[in-house]
């Protein structure tokens, strides 16, 4: 007799199973250990950021095709109006927060629906904000950077069989980006100057 696998976008899901019980006996295996660099360019706010090694089970796992960049900058016609010269547009970091936000609600949901034996025909996330760079350009103090956005919406467009209003909200608040976004991140920094790293005093 033929084994044939049950596979649902893209997922085999015998081994789905497998693995959802193996991170429950043994949670430690299955934790990441994730990172991402940026180094300035010499132009106010533009930076090369660079990702590829992450961290499995304690395993650190390199190799050349998990070797991103990504050049980060601003918008043209606010540069242009703050006096950068030659300002061009490129990718503001803000909005590749948004975009992995919007992405990663897509991942909560997708991969919640497979697990549950929710049929998705199709699926869109749309995630806006409005921003205040009155911080950033030290127009207030640093006590008000909860102001700085306001009216965070993500919006799902979604369609498929049996679809659950309250499932799909619960499916998106457990992408993980979403939970970094929202919730206060106690983010410990350690600032390193080339006399700290010589070892000088």
């Amino acid at each position: 007799m033929v084994n044939r696998k049950r596979v649902t976008h893209g997922i085999d899901l015998d081994t789905l199973e497998e693995f959802a019980e193996h991170a429950a006996e043994h949670p430690e295996e299955v934790k990441l250990g994730l990172g991402a660099s940026a180094t300035y360019e010499g132009t106010a706010a533009h930076s090369l950021a660079k990702i590829d090694s992450y961290e499995l089970g304690g395993k650190t796992i390199a190799r050349e095709t998990r070797e991103y960049t990504l050049p980060y900058g601003g918008w043209k016609e606010v540069l242009d109006a703050g006096g950068w010269v030659g300002a061009t547009d490129r990718m503001e970091p803000i909005e590749a927060a948004l975009s992995a936000l919007s992405a990663c609600i897509n991942v909560g949901i997708t991969i919640n629906a497979v697990a549950n034996g929710v049929d998705i025909d199709h699926l869109q996330t749309r995630v806006r904000t409005e921003f205040d760079p009155a911080v950033l350009f030290g127009l207030e103090e640093i006590a008000e950077s909860d102001t700085v956005f306001e009216n965070v919406t993500a919006e799902i467009e979604i369609d498929g069989q049996d679809l659950d209003r309250d499932l799909i909200d619960e499916w998106a608040r457990r992408a993980p980006v979403y939970t970094f976004v929202p919730l206060a991140q106690d983010v410990d920094t350690t600032i390193n100057t080339p006399a700290e790293v010589a070892g000088d005093d």
